[in-house]
């Protein structure tokens, strides 16, 4: 059993008879009335996200729970495989499962949360950024600078990222997987 104080982002924690990750968290104390934990959960089940808030001090149920590195190998319409990098083993996971699937690329390596007691796979946490090629992106028009503009390009694994006009198909950038935003042009 752990407490609010615990909470943090990543946690997996049993509540309302689900097993929920810890997305977002903020400890509030107010300047009249008790101190409370307020929270973003996203079940690992059905990828529904609830807001929550917990008065502090209250007992949580939290999980147990194993990270490996697993390698990203393809995607069979909702099923994507991966394969463990220690012993090669492969297993499948649901596409709500995974937080951002459409950044993610071939060869791309994850890190899978597994649930100590059934050997269940959790969830799928991305790198905190990923560099991606620009396959498709329209011309910036000259002229049309006048604040920050930005413009749609889709990437080599099929997601829209909106970036600076000065990007050009075949460019590398480098992209943030908790929002999906651009954040740098890649130079070789």
């Amino acid at each position: 059993m752990a407490t609010t104080s615990d909470i943090r982002n990543g946690l997996c924690i049993k509540y309302n008879n689900d097993i929920y990750k810890v997305i977002e968290f903020l400890h509030v104390k107010p300047g009249k009335g008790p101190a409370f934990v307020r929270t973003k959960l996203k079940s690992v089940t059905n990828g529904k996200v609830v807001d929550n808030t917990f008065p502090a001090g209250r007992k949580i149920e939290d999980i147990r729970v194993e990270t490996h590195k697993f390698q990203y190998l393809y995607n069979e319409g909702e099923t994507y495989h991966f394969m463990n990098q220690k012993d090669y083993s492969q297993i499948q996971l649901e596409k709500n499962v995974l937080d951002s699937p459409e950044l993610m690329k071939e060869g791309e390596v994850v890190t899978i949360i597994i649930n100590s007691e059934d050997e269940m796979p959790l969830s799928v946490e991305m790198p905190a950024s990923v560099i991606l090629e620009v396959t498709h992106t329209e011309p910036g028009v000259k002229g049309n600078t006048a604040t920050n503009a930005t413009k749609p390009a889709t990437v080599e694994s099929g997601a829209t990222v909106n970036v600076p006009l000065f990007i050009n198909e075949g460019d590398k950038i480098k992209v943030e997987t908790t929002k999906g935003t651009y954040q740098e042009r890649i130079k070789e």
